[in-house]
């Protein structure tokens, strides 16, 4: 059975780098091998409706601003794969589910593999998040896409469980903010312990929350992550940090 994967992407700028948090991802494509495919949640896929990538080439997506030339030369040509974008739908139903076959990969799902598989040989689709749902529903959908992980498929949410780009401060690179921290701890706490309730339910936690997740984007592909994890399957944390005082880079590993 292949893992499911909540990777804290931060910046796109860490596709150029080479860090301890970059260093983490390519010892994950080590770690684990080449799945059959890939089945990607990103934070920048944020719909009305649910629709998945369905084209056989998808096409590199440079969804950022002020970044250097040289990463919006960079492509990431894994395959998509029609088939896999067709059981989607039909596992989903009655959920109405809209293949795609012009969209292609953002920088939430390509500026990571391009660290965790840079071969880019492995076929990937993306779908993506229904902005109607509620934490719930989006959780049960993440339960749904888990059954994939039986047939050889990676699960992969790609986001942040801290995101607050107008709070960053650039001169803390390696510090947090006390509400950053305190919304941090609560989640991965939640997720050791095994209680997806208070993940579904995190805007119980107040001012810490709102400051945490001022738009869901971001947080609901760790939904995605918990409702493919089974009863008594062991969970790691990798780069449990804070940069720039809110943008939490926590990974999370299902099925270590």
């Amino acid at each position: 059975m292949q893992p499911a994967i909540f990777f804290g992407h931060g910046s796109p700028g860490n596709v150029m780098e080479d860090n301890f948090i970059t260093r983490t991802w390519e010892a994950i494509g080590r770690e684990f091998g080449k799945p059959k495919g890939i089945i990607c949640v990103s934070a920048h896929w944020y719909t009305r409706g649910i629709k998945v990538t369905s084209g056989k080439a998808p096409p590199t997506i440079h969804d950022f601003g002020g970044f250097p030339r040289a990463m919006y030369e960079m492509q990431y040509k894994a395959p998509g794969s029609p088939a896999l974008a067709e059981a989607i739908r039909d596992r989903l139903a009655p959920l109405e589910v809209e293949l795609d076959d012009e969209r292609g990969f953002d920088h939430g799902s390509w500026c990571v593999l391009l660290k965790v598989f840079p071969q880019a040989d492995v076929p990937m689709v993306q779908i993506s998040m229904d902005a109607r749902l509620s934490p719930r529903e989006h959780f049960e959908i993440g339960r749904v896409l888990g059954e994939f992980r039986d047939e050889g498929y990676l699960l992969m949410g790609s986001g942040n469980i801290v995101h607050n780009l107008p709070e960053m401060d650039w001169q803390m690179r390696d510090g947090s903010y006390d509400w950053a921290s305190r919304f941090g701890d609560y989640i991965r706490e939640a997720i050791a312990a095994d209680r997806p309730n208070d993940l579904i339910g995190y805007e119980a936690q107040g001012r810490d929350a709102s400051l945490s997740v001022p738009h869901p984007d971001h947080y609901l592909p760790i939904l995605y992550v918990m409702g493919a994890r089974r009863d008594g399957e062991p969970v790691r944390f990798e780069t449990p940090v804070v940069e720039y005082g809110s943008l939490d880079m926590t990974t999370v590993v299902i099925g270590a």
